[in-house]
């Protein structure tokens, strides 16, 4: 038992003091190299997918068609919604779908809309209905795929912060847009997926939802791996590399109760829980032979979920008390530096000010997490679809911005 506790601790250490490792590293060693040598234009499909409210996709739609590079269509796939819906905007570049009979798998509404492309275009990208592009988004990402990148994500940032459990969980994404993305990015390494915000070359797409593990996914209903995974995975898997467009901003909106916490959080740690054999396979492949891009993409994966890392050095902090007070130490020093990451990486993101916002939430909404954890094993019957209800422009968003830089805030 106390060679258990020792092996424990010294993971827990680990994963404690890796992030200031990520980051320091990142900051002394990184950088980005864009060979944008190509004259090309790619052209992008964008993909929208809608489940059961597909009116919430409608400012999605219009900061699209606000979008400065020329070549896109969107595609929005409005899946479980009343068959007379439209979104009443007119434009040559929109495509609207309300599939019969209903489809209830995101997967299915990508490959759904990639059958009916108007035409071949070069790149796929990914939007989730309650999401915003910033008009310069395509741009940004374009100078990526100029640079002959096939996967480039770009970031996922709050569209609302107006409450505390906003706050909070836009305080997680920031720190894990730096800990997971930019810093392994820069590190030349492989960026963690988001969900959304992410263009993928057409072809490399394609060749991901024919993978066995999006046609057997598709029968398996709510146990299914979540498809950034699924997509993560198969890129490394294949020798590719993920990169990090920071400046590719799209909005998202962020859960503002604790129920909302508990429903896309248990989701969220089925779905972590489930992939860690494919994590352990790409460690595995980045080590043998070594390859930094796999082997370093394993080790931030392989991270255990926040509260989790913070609970359990809790726990074994107190039973080194007992059994080795040094290991006690070294575990509270670790959680220091921890600590202190995230406020750095908040400081670098340039906003510090969540903190203060999110304080008063983060007890409950860790308390949340817990319960999510305790409901994540019958996925069928706990798992609810996350309902979105910010109905938002991003023109407000825009301003809001410019609002915030004026007071300091930003």
């Amino acid at each position: 038992m106390v060679y258990i506790f020792y092996v424990l601790s010294g993971f827990i250490i680990f994963q404690l003091v890796l992030p200031f490792l990520t980051v320091a590293s990142s900051r002394l060693f990184g950088h980005e190299q864009l060979n944008t040598s190509q004259e090309t234009t790619h052209d992008y499909g964008c993909i929208i997918t809608a489940y059961k409210n597909a009116q919430i996709a409608i400012p999605l739609v219009h900061s699209l068609l606000r979008q400065m590079h020329p070549k896109f269509h969107i595609y929005l796939v409005a899946d479980n919604c009343p068959a007379d819906f439209s979104t009443g905007i007119q434009d040559p570049r929109l495509s609207e779908f309300v599939p019969e009979p209903a489809l209830n798998l995101k997967a299915k509404s990508i490959i759904f809309a990639m059958d009916r492309f108007v035409r071949a275009h070069d790149y796929t990208v990914i939007f989730d209905a309650d999401n915003l592009a910033h008009p310069a988004f395509l741009a940004e990402i374009e100078r990526y795929a100029r640079a002959g990148h096939r996967c480039v994500q770009g970031q996922r940032t709050a569209k609302n912060t107006d409450n505390e459990f906003a706050a909070a969980d836009s305080l997680g994404e920031h720190y894990k847009n730096y800990i997971e993305r930019y810093a392994p990015y820069l590190l030349g390494s492989s960026s963690v997926i988001s969900g959304s915000g992410m263009a993928t070359e057409t072809t490399l797409y394609r060749a991901y939802l024919n993978s066995p593990a999006i046609q057997e996914g598709q029968h398996q209903w709510k146990r299914m791996l979540q498809e950034d995974k699924i997509l993560q995975n198969f890129l490394l898997l294949s020798g590719e590399r993920i990169v990090y467009a920071r400046k590719a901003i799209c909005y998202d909106e962020k859960v503002d109760t604790a129920d909302a916490v508990q429903t896309q959080r248990s989701r969220w740690l089925f779905s972590y829980f489930q992939n860690l054999p494919n994590t352990l396979a790409i460690l595995r492949k980045g080590l043998f032979p070594f390859n930094w891009n796999t082997f370093f993409f394993g080790l931030i994966t392989l991270s255990l979920p926040m509260f989790i890392q913070v609970a359990l050095a809790g726990v074994l902090f107190l039973i080194g008390l007992v059994v080795q007070p040094t290991v006690s130490i070294a575990i509270a020093t670790a959680g220091i530096i921890f600590a202190g990451t995230v406020l750095w990486t908040l400081q670098l993101s340039g906003h510090p000010q969540l903190i203060t916002k999110a304080l008063t939430a983060i007890p409950a909404f860790i308390g949340r997490q817990g319960v999510a954890l305790l409901k994540m094993g019958n996925p069928n019957k706990n798992f609810k679809h996350t309902e979105h209800k910010k109905f938002i422009s991003v023109d407000e968003i825009l301003g809001s911005d410019k609002d915030d830089s004026k007071s300091g805030n930003g």
